[in-house]
């Protein structure tokens, strides 16, 4: 259900997280503008946004004249002055504090109606990222808002509030991202990585380790992982995992286990060695694992597919 009030939405970026978010709101029948930095910026983004819709359409979640009655509410500007009538901004540009201050002196001069502007920073302190204002009631307008990717399938958000985040504009974001769908979550103390990237990288740091010590086969890690443990955290929460199974049997298992896992407090020599190689992953055919005969988009459907389930758009009526 749209929330009373907002007429429009802008995002800023038109990368993979900006059309996502793009999606997400013109899906919940909300006008949307995503402003792009040149003519190619704003092409690509159109791009991608449309490639989201044919992944719903195939998952069978949309159909194709709901589709383009979302396209219907979108718009891509390549300046600044369409944040005039924006109710709400996201900002999805690069983690770059420089680049992030440029784009929040446009808001400055632009946002005349704007309730509350939200980072998509995935790391940045929100009270570093705050400094880029230099109006007071622009700054207690703002809060990071990191979405997972991508965020018109996932629905976890953290917000992470600043120390000057008025209640009402943390509020605002949290009711307007549960209008879509969301299921945000409040990060009382920032600190890197926030709450899932801590989890995540904790538990690569660990997979990373088993490889080095010639454990186990990449392959086999990740086929242990997704035939244990992982399917289970789709359904129920690490806390009520362990509570259940007792804390008895925990503490024992920690006792043991503890001093045998990785406490590396640098990045992971398997990580380091295939960068300086410049095997980067799938963008470059190889990572840890090879990607040149993997079928990419069965690949995309799959790491989907756990997030359909969440689907629950209020979807503009079909024209």
């Amino acid at each position: 259900m749209k929330l009373d009030g907002v007429n429009q939405i802008a995002v800023i970026g038109t990368g993979m997280i900006g059309a996502s978010l793009a999606t997400l709101f013109t899906g919940n029948g909300y006008h949307t503008t995503m402003i792009a930095f040149d003519e190619q910026d704003a092409r690509n983004g159109l791009e991608r946004y449309r490639t989201n819709f044919k992944d719903l359409i195939g998952f069978g979640l949309v159909t194709e004249s709901q589709a383009d009655a979302c396209e219907k509410l979108l718009s891509i500007e390549t300046g600044f002055s369409a944040l005039r009538d924006a109710d709400f901004i996201y900002e999805c540009v690069i983690e770059d504090f420089e680049v992030k201050r440029a784009v929040y002196s446009q808001v400055e001069e632009y946002g005349f109606k704007v309730r509350a502007i939200a980072s998509s920073s995935s790391a940045m302190d929100t009270n570093l990222l705050s400094r880029g204002f230099s109006k007071p009631d622009f700054i207690e307008r703002f809060a990071s808002a990191h979405p997972w990717n991508p965020p018109h399938l996932v629905p976890c958000v953290e917000i992470v509030k600043g120390d000057k985040t008025s209640e009402e504009a943390l509020t605002f974001i949290c009711e307007l991202l549960e209008s879509c769908g969301r299921a945000p979550v409040i990060i009382h103390k920032s600190v890197p990585g926030f709450i899932a990237n801590r989890l995540q990288h904790a538990l690569y740091r660990e997979a990373a380790n088993m490889v080095e010590q010639g454990i186990a086969s990449p392959e086999d890690i990740d086929r242990a992982l997704m035939t244990s443990f992982a399917p289970r955290y789709g359904s129920i929460g690490i806390f009520q995992h362990f509570d259940y199974a007792g804390l008895d049997m925990v503490l024992s298992i920690q006792k043991t286990l503890f001093p045998d896992l990785s406490a590396t407090t640098s990045p992971n020599p398997l990580v380091l060695e295939a960068c300086e190689k410049g095997d980067l992953g799938y963008k470059t055919g190889k990572g840890i694992l090879n990607w040149e005969d993997v079928d990419i988009d069965q690949f995309r459907e799959n790491a989907s597919k756990p997030y359909l389930k969440f689907f629950n758009w209020s979807l503009p009526d079909a024209q």
